[in-house]
């Protein structure tokens, strides 16, 4: 039977405190650079997205397109069957 020893213990909280503080003050340092490229990029693909959007979107000068949407049907047939009741006191 294996019995922990006060200093394996000791350093095992050391070292989880160390990575601990360690994580913290990396994610102080490169944090704000990480966040600056991810949006960044973001922008990047928004820009990218937008611009084929226009780029479809261009129609010539003059030509005039209407888009409508198709007519749906609304049927209220389908509701049920009316039942009329009384209240009994």
């Amino acid at each position: 039977m294996q019995v922990a020893s006060l200093q394996g213990v000791l350093k095992v909280i050391l070292i989880i405190l160390l990575i601990y503080y360690g994580l913290k003050v990396l994610t102080r340092l490169f944090g704000p650079l990480l966040l600056r490229y991810v949006t960044k990029k973001a922008g990047e693909k928004f820009q990218q997205q937008f611009s084929q959007y226009q780029h479809t979107q261009q129609s010539p000068e003059g030509e005039v397109t209407i888009d409508k949407k198709p007519k749906q049907n609304y049927s209220n047939k389908d509701v049920g069957e009316y039942i009329d009741f009384e209240e009994v006191d």
